[in-house]
């Protein structure tokens, strides 16, 4: 398998657990509140590397005691995304935090092309385009909502602005770390930093009255989504180019319209699942084909340089 393609895998994986984890960051709300999410995210993944690497792999540790400042400031945005994206949920709604979170992915892209000079031919940029107007599709009626509604542009718009800015700089540092570190070193210090930073704001009283195995379940996916998703996208990062990457992980919210769709049809009723309309489906159509576009495409043409 080469690099690309080993990278392109990496960022599948990071984009399929966040297409779900969308939904689950949904149903966690009705339970913990978002700084609580956010801290126990951080620190059950950061605990499990920590124990994990203490058996495995003891070098891995000393990053620990004098980390890159550049590490320390990636971890201080992230978990600023995180809190981001939260918060976003919270007060403007899924919908509307979906459609502007992609804004960091877009901007990861731009910063590949012009800080990373990464190549972009015709093809790519097709794809590019022909992804960004199957968005317009997919998010039609919330575009619509957000246009109809000025209200709807108040704090928790300007929380996923936050977030996605914060994700920019933060994947931008991680690919410009990912050259000379270890991507499990990097993850170490990426989840400690914010796990420190939430500590505080964390309510202890919500995680101890946990008294279910399906809210038990619901802990362990949010850090194991954490976990493997972020170590996956640091592995991205390494082996593709930024473009590339952001290009997967922006399909995303298409995954969480399909699990969606899965859910509203199975007759869900544990769960609001709003229907989705027929622009939608065209849409994410768009968005797939423009992906393998401006991720495949390319690679296949340039396979006998």
């Amino acid at each position: 398998m080469t690099d690309s393609s080993k990278g392109i895998l990496y960022a599948t994986i990071t984009a399929l657990l966040w297409g779900v984890l969308a939904i689950v960051l949904k149903i966690s709300l009705a339970y913990f509140d978002s700084y609580t999410v956010v801290w126990w995210r951080f620190t059950m993944a950061f605990a499990f590397l920590v124990i994990y690497f203490a058996i495995n792999r003891r070098g891995y540790l000393t990053i620990l005691k004098k980390p890159p400042l550049k590490l320390l400031l990636a971890g201080a945005l992230l978990g600023l995304n995180y809190i981001g994206f939260m918060q976003g949920v919270h007060y403007a709604g899924p919908a509307v935090t979906q459609v502007m979170i992609q804004l960091g992915p877009i901007m990861l892209a731009l910063t590949g092309f012009l800080f990373f000079k990464e190549r972009l031919t015709r093809i790519r940029a097709f794809g590019f385009l022909l992804a960004l107007l199957g968005f317009t599709f997919f998010y039609f009626q919330q575009l619509q909502t957000l246009v109809n509604e000025p209200a709807m542009l108040n704090l928790g718009v300007l929380w996923v602005l936050t977030g996605a800015l914060a994700w920019t700089a933060y994947a931008v540092l991680n690919k410009i770390l990912v050259r000379n570190i270890a991507s499990g070193q990097i993850n170490l210090i990426l989840y400690g930093v914010p796990a420190i930073l939430f500590l505080p704001l964390a309510d202890f009283s919500s995680l101890l009255a946990v008294d279910s195995l399906g809210k038990v379940l619901l802990l362990l996916f949010l850090g194991g989504n954490t976990l493997v998703a972020y170590g996956s996208l640091s592995l991205a990062l390494k082996y593709a180019e930024a473009n590339k990457v952001s290009m997967i992980i922006t399909i995303n919210p298409v995954i969480t319209f399909v699990v969606m769709e899965i859910l509203f049809w199975s007759h869900v009723t544990w769960f609001d699942v709003p229907p989705v309309g027929a622009m939608s489906y065209v849409g994410a159509a768009m968005v797939l084909v423009g992906a393998i576009f401006a991720i495949g495409a390319i690679d296949r043409k340039n396979k006998g340089r």
